[in-house]
Order: structure tokens, then sequence, then C-alpha cells
């Protein structure tokens, strides 16, 4: 062998190479971070990045690299690094906030649809205008002066005692949890002084967060930040007066129910108190679908269709079938007519920018022998109906259906809000409802859990209860099932007459047995890990619920199996 091999060999490195997937290769010295890396290889972009995959790990720009690795940098165009952006940010704006008003604390409630977290003041008036031009004018003053924000692990003890001395009995109640898990120490992040726990990575320093706006909005502010395809705009506030009305109206539940973030969920499960919060919070679902029930009720002899429509996992069709319940108690018969059935040829189908079958299309459905069909129906005339196979990607014969003039046709489908799905019919004869998981749970006052993640938990639980597919699956697909949601389905809601918030303050509780497992047979050498291990990073703040207590006809059992209405028919 030759010597001089052998001795370099056996002399350490001090050098680490990065690739990236264009083929690219980058050199520096070991334990280089990845950001010294970024501006060696790109120096300054309008779109900065935020994080990277080092090796299909999900990892902050201030990570430092100790050996060759591939390296996928992550923008503002991509949802993880979306995430960590908001994240930062809120808490660059929350040190701002402790800077100039001392003992002053925000809640960071929902998100609103054109991009920004809606934030309130607890105890003292809402900021006036000046008040958040200060704020702001503090955030750009850290921007401008590129303030660190540095990352440190504390011992549990110690944390819980900062959160303490703050009054912050939120984080209290849900850090203690962490006692009863392996680790022994909490993520603190710390910026001009300020230190705190934001659930999941952050950028290295304040000057990253050059896209935001604070404005004054109905009784508290909008921290505003940029969307994922606009990643440099912020988009034109617009208020959804119908989207507001069920944000305000779960906010009072949960102050009824007791239970306004993970913490008091947790607190609730220990002291055996859940029973009592799953029946208030069902019993408040069927109220509100009694209320719309009433709705149709009151436009008797003029409403003949009702659109039911929403995202994937809204709870739809449990929500139908409870809905047709509430409807037959009011006198009223309703008769289910099912858009599936009519779609296009698979030949006819159109495709997406990728070349692939685009399902989530209007262009998908037989539009117009859907309009024909209706108006027969309700003529009373008698209607053959198709039915699609979805096997072979073809419509065949169906069922042959003639309405009596008294009923009422229920058509549940992605596209219920687009008034172009029943041109045919007259505004006045259709009523729409718009159901979704519009709301949920934050950890704490300034952690936010997405209700995309939650209808993502329910997809995956359900998917693989029902079809068989793995986590991984549907992971895969949940990109697309966004991308069709944000095309053709969000656009329309404030068309709805009337919404149904499908959240269930407890259901993460309950779900948490049953996505941990199938979350965890996740490749860790996939792309689908990162989302995989996110997920499982949240899911464990949750206390579990025990499902024997979820009522047989709840919208959760959808999802985890056991619904009494499972084989409940109308229409026949």
């Amino acid at each position: 062998m030759d010597k001089s091999k052998e001795i370099w060999e056996s002399v350490p490195r001090q050098t680490v190479q990065v690739t990236l997937p264009d083929k690219r290769t980058y050199e520096g010295p070991l334990g280089t971070t990845v950001e010294a890396f970024i501006k060696a290889m790109d120096g300054q972009r309008q779109v900065p990045y935020i994080a990277a995959l080092v090796d299909g790990r999900l990892r902050e720009l201030s990570y430092p690299v100790r050996r060759d690795c591939q390296l996928e940098l992550i923008d503002l165009s991509q949802s993880d690094g979306v995430r960590i952006y908001r994240r930062s940010l809120t808490f660059l704006m929350l040190v701002a906030v402790r800077q100039l008003f001392p003992g002053v604390d925000i809640f960071v409630d929902h998100s609103l649809p054109f991009g920004g977290y809606f934030c309130e003041v607890r105890d003292r008036d809402p900021f006036t205008d000046e008040e958040l031009k200060a704020i702001s004018d503090a955030m750009w003053q850290m921007i401008e002066a590129d303030s660190p924000i540095s990352r440190e692990n504390v011992s549990l003890d110690d944390a819980l005692q900062i959160f303490r001395e703050r009054g912050q009995l939120d984080k209290v109640t849900i850090f203690e949890g962490r006692e009863r898990s392996n680790k022994s120490y909490l993520r603190i992040y710390s910026l001009a002084g300020y230190r705190d726990y934001m659930h999941g990575y952050m950028v290295p320093s304040a000057g990253y967060l050059h896209y935001f706006r604070l404005l004054r909005w109905e009784d508290g502010f909008i921290m505003q930040f940029p969307r994922r395809h606009f990643p440099t705009q912020l988009l034109t506030p617009q208020r959804d007066p119908k989207l507001l009305k069920v944000f305000r109206e779960y906010g009072r539940w949960l102050r009824l129910l007791g239970v306004e973030s993970v913490a008091d969920l947790n607190r609730a499960i220990g002291r055996d108190k859940l029973r009592e919060i799953i029946l208030v919070s069902e019993a408040l679902h069927e109220q509100r679908i009694a209320e719309i029930a009433h709705q149709i009720w009151q436009r008797k002899g003029e409403v003949r269709v009702v659109l039911i429509a929403g995202p994937s996992s809204s709870g739809k069709t449990t929500f139908s079938k409870r809905l047709a319940v509430q409807l037959l108690a009011h006198g009223l018969r309703p008769y289910a007519l099912e858009l599936d059935n009519y779609f296009v040829d698979r030949a006819r189908t159109p495709k997406d920018e990728n070349g692939d079958y685009d399902f989530e299309s209007l262009e998908a459905v037989d539009v117009a022998l859907f309009n024909e069909h209706l108006q027969g129906l309700l003529r009373g005339d008698v209607v053959q109906l198709p039915k699609y196979n979805f096997l072979t990607g073809q419509r065949e014969t169906g069922n042959v259906a003639h309405l009596e003039p008294d009923r009422i046709v229920i058509v549940e489908g992605i596209h219920g809000m687009n008034p172009q799905l029943v041109y045919a019919l007259p505004e006045s004869s259709t009523f729409r409802i718009y159901v979704s998981a519009l709301t949920q749970l934050n950890l704490d006052r300034h952690n936010r859990v997405p209700t995309t993640d939650t209808r993502l938990i329910r997809r995956i639980v359900r998917d693989a209860r029902r079809r068989g597919y793995s986590a991984m699956d549907t992971l895969a697909r949940w990109e697309s099932v966004r991308r069709g949601e944000k095309q053709y389905i969000f656009p329309y809601q404030e068309n709805a007459d009337a919404m149904f918030n499908s959240a269930l303050v407890y259901e993460l509780s309950v779900l948490k047995a049953f996505a941990e497992p199938l979350l965890l047979q996740v490749n860790q050498n996939s792309r689908q890990w990162v989302e995989a291990n996110r997920l499982l990073a949240f899911l464990e703040w949750f206390q579990p619920a025990n499902l024997e207590l979820v009522p047989e006809n709840s919208l959760l059992r959808e999802f985890v199996g056991g619904l009494s209405l499972e084989d409940f028919h109308w229409g026949d």
C-alpha cells in the first residue's frame, strides 16, 4: 500500500464538502454552518433561504456541518420555510412588545386567509395605531441590526422557573408534562436579551425577516406575512365576516369549556374532566347543525338543493348525515346526489402542470350533465343516474331516481361553493354550507397548531383504516391535495350561507394514539420523514385520551372508526 496514502488517511480531515441537487459542490472548514455555505455560494437573494435539508434532515441555518453531505436549500416558497419564517417573525414581534410594554402578553390566536395571524392583547385595551407603529419600528431596528437569534438547551427546571416568574402558567403546565418523557431539557431561543420557547426551528438572526406588517384589526391586531406563492409580497387584507364569525364563536366555546390551550386540555385530562369537555363539545356541534337545519327549514319551499363543500378531511360525510337527521326532525325529506358519479371519463380528465390527472378541477366533472339531471329531479322527472367506476375510469349506468315535490337534494363535493357548479339553478333555490376544521387549540399563547395539521392527521388515520394507505402514502399526496384546495375551495368559502367548524377541542388527544404508530412507520430515509417527524414532535405535547369516551355519532368517528351513522342512508 502507498505509505503516503496511508498516512493521509490516518490524519483527520479538516474540511467538509456539501453537494447541491444540481451537483455543485462547495468545501469549507469542518464545522462551517449551513448559513456560511449559503453566503459563499449565492450571496444576497430577494427570497432568502430559511433552512436546509442536510442528508434529508431539516436543519437550521446555524447547523454546523461536520461531514460531507447532500444539501437542499429551503426558502419562503416551501412549507417548511414558511413555518420557520412565521415562527421567527412571531418571536421578533413578542420581543418588541416586551421591550416597549413590559408585562403585556400577546395571544397569537388564528391565521387569516390573506397571510397573517390575528393577535390579541390580554388585560389591557387593544394597541392603537401609534403603538403598533412603535412595535413595528422596534422590530425594524432589530432587523436592520441583524440581531442574532441564539439557541440553547436549558434544563427543564430552569425553563419552568423562567415561565413561572413571567406568569406564563400555560407554558408551565404543558412543560411540566415533559417530566414524564426522557427529555430533561428545553430548547430556548434568545433575542435582545429575551428568552422563550418556540415550537420548531428558527432563523439565525432578525435580518432574515424583512416582509411583515402590523395592522389594527377588529379588537386586536394582525401580524401580516407573505404567502408561499407570493414570498416577497404582502397581500391586501380582506375582511371575511362569515369566517370571522366562526372564529369568534369558537373563542366563546373555548372559554365556556375552560380550555384555551393544549396546557388547559392536558390539565383537564389529568383531573379526569375530559368526559365533560367531550360531552359539551359534541353538544355544541349538534346545536350548530340543528341551527343550520333550521335555517334551511325557514326557507322551506324555496331551497331545493343543499350544497356541502370543504377541504380534505373536514368531516363532510358525517356532517351531511347528521344534517340529514336534523332535516328529517324538521319535517324535511333529504335526497343524496353523489357528485363523484359525474366525473368525466378518465381520457377527458384535465391534467395539471406536472402532467398528472387533476381530479380536483371543476373540468373533471361533467357539469352540464349534472345540471341536466338536477333540473330533471327537481321537476319530478324520472332520471337515469350515472355510476362512476373508479377502477376503469369510466361512467356506467346507475340507479333510476324520481323525487316527490317536497324532497331536498343534498350534494356533497369540493366545488359546492363555486357558482359554476349549479349554473342552471336560480340562486334562491340553493343553500351552501362550508365545512372545515377552521380552528384549533394553540400549544400555548405563542405557539399555534395549524388547522391544516389537524386535517392531515385525520386523513392519515382514516386512510390507514379505510383505504390501506400508509402514512408515507398520505404525506406524499398531501401537497397535491393542498394545491387543489387553494385553487378550487378556499377562494369560494365566503359564498357559503352557513359555515360549520368541524374542529373538536379534544380530538388530537384521541388521534394521537392512532397517528403516532403510523407516523413512526415512515421510512426515515424518505422525503416524507421530515413532515412525519414534525407531526410527531407536536403530538408529543398532547396527553392521550380514551376513545371510549367519544360518542358513536361524533364527527371524529369518521376517522377513527365506530361511527353509528356509517350505514345511515337516505334518499332511496
